[in-house]
């Protein structure tokens, strides 16, 4: 496990709140912890949160959210998006929150909105890492290699990448207008790629094939170094070659398969096909042929 970072000499020792203690909220109250914040309080509904805070957060008194959120300095909301704004404004209506309080969000979809009922009154702070997270001990070994979409009132930037720092990771300044774009950028990325590799690991064990994942796992993280590195000049296989009669018969291989795969193949290939056009690596006949057994096919 890495070594978590040193707080700079004289920088406050925070009592920190955790509100939720999920995959992302346990494991960042346990980054802050290691960082040398003292974590006074944090709540959990079920039975996996409560397992969860015990191990990532032992001796952690767990606490109803408006006590959690007397006892706190700082109040980590590790709450799922859909949930965020009506949690911050039910706490205001009961007066929850204190004047200046610090309270930082975990959202990737929002940024400031969620904070608008207490504007003025708390030190609202979006604070997302840019990663997956298992929920274990394991997710602080990979903090390091982390960024985190951070979105502040200008006042409040240095507070924010400062507590970012703190937990190992890296912050990216995410405006608050660019916020949805920002998460669909990283929802398309990451959950949808988990998609596509557990539908190849499926046509692969289809097959006969095994281990699917000792097969793929090459592949992969060449393509995703790859294109990491390169975007679209990254690209091979049968769209950028141009070969409709390969996608043709890998279409119909797959007809007879659970009903997501043969549709999602159809679909990223398409994309990739205009993608190959838009970038000049499929051009002409080929482009036109692919294009057509795309457009004829029904997903």
């Amino acid at each position: 496990m890495s070594t978590p970072p040193q707080r700079p000499a004289g920088r406050p020792i925070l009592r920190v709140g955790v509100v939720g203690t999920g995959r992302v909220g346990a494991v960042l109250g346990a980054a802050l912890r290691s960082a040398g914040h003292e974590v006074v309080a944090a709540s959990a509904v079920s039975r996996d949160s409560r397992d969860r805070a015990e191990l990532l957060l032992p001796e952690v008194p767990i606490l109803p959210v408006p006590e959690v959120v007397e006892r706190a300095q700082l109040v980590l909301l590790a709450v799922p998006d859909d949930a965020l704004a009506d949690l911050v404004a039910g706490l205001h209506r009961t007066g929850a929150w204190r004047e200046g309080q610090l309270v930082a969000h975990t959202s990737g979809r929002h940024g400031l909105a969620p904070f608008a009922p207490v504007a003025g009154s708390v030190l609202g702070m979006a604070i997302h890492p840019a990663m997956t997270f298992t929920g274990t001990s394991l997710d602080l070994s990979r903090l390091p290699e982390a960024c985190f979409g951070v979105t502040t009132p200008e006042e409040m930037r240095p507070v924010a990448e400062a507590l970012v720092v703190e937990m190992g990771g890296e912050p990216v300044w995410v405006p608050e207008q660019a916020r949805g774009r920002y998460h669909a950028a990283l929802a398309h990325g990451s959950n949808h790629m988990v998609t596509l590799v557990a539908q190849a690991m499926e046509v692969l064990t289809t097959a006969g094939i095994e281990p699917a994942d000792r097969v793929l796992r090459p592949l992969l993280q060449a393509s995703l170094d790859n294109a990491l590195a390169g975007g679209d000049t990254a690209l091979t296989g049968p769209v950028a070659r141009g070969d409709a009669g390969t996608v043709t018969a890998h279409l119909s291989e797959l007809a007879d398969l659970p009903e997501d795969i043969r549709p999602a193949y159809h679909a990223q290939a398409r994309a990739t096909a205009r993608r190959a056009v838009r970038s000049g690596r499929l051009r002409g006949e080929a482009a036109e042929q692919i294009l057509h057994v795309l457009d004829e096919e029904q997903p």
